[in-house]
């Protein structure tokens, strides 16, 4: 039986489901600024920006990169759909370091146009939050 501070908590990629069980909070970025959720949050939809998840469960803080998506808060259910989703163990430090370079370069770049901008941003924002996860996870 769960704890009743708990709620359940789905996330899912286009992949596989990459997290499902109880948490009692968790912790993440929004196009509208980070979030904290408790069990019993008015129910909410957000636009998932890239950042550090965490998952706060029977004193235990598990943290992922969660890259974009749609979350839902229900009263005793979360869900967020993600672009993508990983723990520090999964991430390739050298092949987030190798698109830090490229976006970096792209963004240096000045006869690109706007959408590949838009993009290079984003590339390295992406690549800064899993070199940032990896790092404190001590990989």
């Amino acid at each position: 039986m769960a704890d009743t501070k708990t709620f359940n908590l789905q996330i899912v990629t286009p992949d596989r489901i990459f997290f499902q069980g109880d948490a009692e909070m968790i912790e993440l970025k929004t196009t509208e600024g980070d979030i904290g959720v408790l069990k019993d949050h008015i129910p909410l939809t957000a636009i998932v920006a890239p950042g550090i998840l965490k998952i706060t469960n029977n004193g235990e803080v598990k943290e992922a990169a969660l890259l974009s998506g749609f979350l839902e808060i229900l009263q005793d259910k979360v869900i967020i759909l993600a672009e993508s989703c990983e723990w520090p163990d999964e991430i390739d430090i050298n092949r987030a370091n190798e698109a830090k370079i490229r976006a970096e370069r792209r963004l240096k770049g000045t006869d690109e146009g706007q959408i590949n901008m838009i993009r290079a941003e984003m590339a390295l924002r992406r690549s800064l939050i899993r070199i940032e996860l990896a790092e404190k996870s001590g990989r």
